[in-house]
């Protein structure tokens, strides 16, 4: 791997994937105005001279798809402009158990005090992309795209669903204003699928997107009849199913899956030739991914 001297975080950021440098400038002085508090790190300044140097290297202890370079870099940077930092890895790229992915110099407690926040938001960010990766792969070669939820860590869907990109999936809704995306409880206060279609179509501009949830053949096929839907979830349909509905449509809108998406299960739903399928999982139970700062003595 390269090495490149970071001077920017944007720098490290997934080549197809963007996160505003202002969504990392909030989630990195949030996280370190949890974690040092009103006093500072008062380990590091009651053991550690002012003036210490320290060397610090960034390392993969699992195999994945490393994601949140950006903002560990932030988190330094964010503690002391004397850190100089060298990525031998950006956001997006498979790396080896024992890879060091990041270089740290600088003011000893500035690393030490950034350690933490830093090994959070890549190990919680890689996990996403690396779960992402499994789904993906798993898929084989078809045309099923995987996408991502609203399932996310409160204010961290940004950083989640970049994380999603840097795995190779896609994202869904960010919010509620994205799109129009019509759920069961919708049809069922709005009075069925063709009244709560023609108030949607009639309310939103051009651009604006329309998906509605199904869970039956029966919906889907009172969906199509109406003309008005851009894209139709199909909810918790068995294989078969989803088969049917597949024929049915024949290409006359967008298809996605969602409901108890899995690893084991995604391979074959992929099989079907839905466009697109929803997964909560890669966002809400990615495991942490293994990384660690270690000290140069």
């Amino acid at each position: 791997m390269s090495v490149t001297d970071v001077l920017n975080p944007a720098a490290l950021m997934h080549p197809q994937a963007f996160l505003s440098p202002l969504a990392i400038d909030d989630a990195v002085e949030r996280a370190l105005a949890e974690d040092l508090g009103r006093a500072g790190d008062v380990t590091s300044i009651a053991t550690i001279p002012a003036n210490t140097q320290a060397f610090a290297k960034l390392v993969a202890r699992q195999a994945g798809v490393i994601a949140g370079l950006p903002l560990a870099v932030a988190t330094f940077l964010k503690l002391s402009p004397d850190v100089r930092i060298q990525a031998h890895a950006h956001d997006g790229v498979n790396v080896a158990k024992g890879v060091h992915v990041l270089t740290i110099s600088g003011p000893a407690r500035a690393v030490l005090s950034g350690e933490r926040t830093a090994l959070n938001f890549v190990g919680r960010l890689s996990g996403i992309a690396t779960l992402t990766s499994d789904y993906i792969r798993h898929a084989g070669v078809t045309k099923t795209r995987i996408c991502d939820t609203r399932k996310t860590t409160p204010g961290l869907r940004a950083l989640e669903k970049y994380a999603v990109r840097c795995g190779g999936g896609f994202n869904h809704r960010f919010g509620l204003d994205d799109a129009i995306l019509i759920k069961d409880n919708h049809i069922a206060v709005a009075g069925g699928v063709k009244a709560v279609l023609q108030r949607a179509r009639a309310h939103v501009g051009h651009l604006v997107k329309i998906e509605i949830e199904v869970d039956t053949l029966d919906q889907l096929r009172e969906v199509l009849a109406t003309g008005l839907a851009d894209v139709v979830m199909l909810d918790n349909m068995d294989i078969p199913t989803l088969r049917e509905a597949v024929a049915i449509t024949n290409k006359r809108v967008v298809l996605e899956v969602s409901g108890g998406v899995t690893l084991a299960s995604i391979g074959e739903i992929a099989t079907t030739g839905v466009d697109y399928v929803s997964a909560g999982a890669l966002t809400h139970s990615a495991p942490n991914f293994d990384v660690a700062l270690d000290i140069d003595a």
